[in-house]
């Protein structure tokens, strides 16, 4: 691509998409490194190029145009392509250090990638970055920083279900005097979850990312409880429903197969899909509990209908499970509350299945 006017970001991911959704390695690697030699910055390439390829493979995949095995096979070529891009062949070290961060996924957060573009863009600016990686347990989190003693620790979540987790090690990393700076969109995408948690500063991105650091970060000196930040917490609903996820999957399974009479032809693999939604209903009411915020279950209520929906599959049962959901939480207010905003996100739906359901 060298030679001529410089590529498109447009232009750019295009051809990064056909390589990667084609399986091609090599491909994927020629296009970035083009674009370096036609004048493009490392990270414009990255933030603007890669993960804007990488947002399309997620939505391709939620739209069901394309596999599993295809979103990670193009997600696992993504990530070498950013690997040859940040090496770009010479494998030098930043001359100028400007401090040194940790950066880590929230613990049982498998989605790295956003984590590892701001890895990436902050060893490009001239930090010595510690990245950790996917699902990092807290007490290793920790443990690092009191070998380190870190500016300040990114903390990625792309899943608003690790939230409490998230929580966890936010308050830890504070109580040994290192700042955290949340990210990813688990924490809102105005960041409203990280100031609800406690984070010391929010970043939308990898620039946001770095813009916070630069800026800098006082070292905390107040240790603070999960109940100093989420008050609500006082009324035990979120331990309650969580101390009783099992029995509310198993009886709502059971009582969703007696009102849902095609669920009796359902396989043992489509039985265990349909155990394996209940789950993730029952994982985001518990984090709407926690967070005191309806929308984290009304959001995700929205896009498992997309997703079914995109799947051929009628995504009224959902409705079915929520009214089960709602005789067996009845005597928990707030739990009532959240489910009742998520069958009435589900009934606003112009999907007829939904609606015939609910009439």
């Amino acid at each position: 691509m060298s030679g001529g006017p410089r590529a498109s970001a447009g232009e750019l991911g295009e051809a990064l998409w056909k390589a990667v959704i084609d399986g091609d390695e090599y491909d994927a690697v020629d296009v970035v490194r083009g674009a370096l030699a036609g004048g493009w910055q490392e990270e414009d390439l990255l933030l603007d190029v890669v993960a804007a390829v990488q947002a399309r493979i997620g939505l391709e995949w939620a739209a069901d145009r394309i596999t599993v095995a295809q979103e990670h096979a193009a997600t696992a070529i993504n990530e070498r392509v950013i690997t040859a891009l940040v090496h770009n062949g010479s494998g030098r070290r930043p001359e100028a250090v400007r401090g040194r961060v940790t950066v880590s996924c929230v613990d049982g957060e498998w989605h790295a990638f956003p984590a590892r573009l701001v890895a990436e863009t902050l060893r490009l600016r001239g930090w010595q970055v510690d990245y950790l990686g996917a699902q990092t347990p807290t007490p290793h989190l920790v443990a690092h920083q009191h070998h380190t003693n870190s500016d300040a620790v990114l903390l990625s979540g792309s899943i608003p279900t690790h939230l409490p987790r998230a929580h966890t090690a936010i308050n830890a990393c504070r109580s040994v005097g290192v700042p955290v700076v949340a990210g990813g969109r688990a924490f809102g995408v105005d960041g409203r979850y990280a100031r609800a948690l406690g984070a010391d500063a929010w970043a939308p991105d990898a620039r946001g990312a770095a813009a916070v650091l630069e800026a800098g970060l006082a070292r905390p000196t107040n240790v603070r409880q999960a109940v100093d930040d989420l008050p609500h917490l006082a009324d035990q609903e979120y331990s309650m429903v969580v101390r009783s996820r099992g029995r509310l999957v198993k009886e709502t399974l059971a009582e969703l197969e007696r009102r849902f009479p095609p669920m009796r032809e359902y396989s043992d693999a489509q039985r265990e899909r349909t155990a394996e939604d209940l789950a993730h209903v029952v994982d985001f009411l518990a984090t709407a509990l926690y967070v005191d915020a309806v929308e984290v279950f009304t959001e995700f209520l929205g896009w498992t209908a997309d997703v079914l929906s995109a799947r051929n599959v009628p995504p009224h049962s959902l409705v079915t499970g929520l009214d089960i959901l709602t005789d067996r939480l009845h005597d928990f207010p707030r739990a009532l509350a959240v489910i009742r905003a998520g069958a009435a996100r589900l009934t606003d739906r112009t999907d007829p299945a939904v609606t015939d359901t609910v009439v």
